[in-house]
């Protein structure tokens, strides 16, 4: 199968009428969730709060469910981020998210054990986007103290798991005066 070129979908949209365009418009927003969050989003920003708690919940889910105890599937908790990015209304919403993650990742080990080193590096990846894209669209004052409190919460985790997020941390932030 040969998919669908950019050039293809602009021409077929093009020669659609505008109600049959709309109509194309609806009928993804009701079939695909992922439409439906973008809109809710774009259209009504100040709703890109409620957009972002449900793939707040995903990322929960994986590492402390309602019942028993979380199965862990980093790649379900990542997916979460990575699809909120697609339709998220605001930069400091996908960085909140991004955080969001690793404090998951940070407070679950905490409170169970180390790990593996698989775990560690994920959380590492992530911090590491995190703090790049707080850059990227000048949020660093706003997150300043949440990534500061990230890296406090992995002293004695092991793994080198605190070395790495302290150096990924003061390549964004200035180190504390020494007093």
């Amino acid at each position: 199968m040969k998919p669908v070129t950019r050039t293809e979908l602009k021409r077929f949209l093009g020669q659609l009428s505008r109600d049959q365009f709309i109509n194309q418009m609806l009928d993804l927003w009701s079939s695909f969730a992922p439409v439906k969050d973008y809109y809710q989003a774009k259209v009504r920003p100040e709703n890109d709060e409620t957009v972002r708690e449900k793939y707040r919940k995903v990322i929960t889910h994986e590492f402390y469910p309602v019942h028993g105890y979380g199965k862990l599937k980093l790649s379900v908790a990542r997916k979460a981020v990575s699809d909120y990015k697609k339709v998220a209304a605001s930069a400091n919403g996908v960085a909140d998210l991004m955080l969001f993650y690793v404090e998951m990742g940070v407070r679950f080990t905490n409170d169970f054990g180390d790990i593996d080193e698989g775990f560690y590096l994920s959380m590492e990846r992530m911090y590491a986007s995190a703090l790049k894209w707080i850059r990227k669209h000048g949020l660093e004052q706003d997150f300043e103290e949440r990534c500061a409190k990230v890296v406090e919460n992995t002293r004695g985790i092991g793994w080198g798991f605190h070395d790495a997020l302290s150096h990924a941390y003061f390549e964004y932030y200035d180190p504390p005066d020494a007093e």
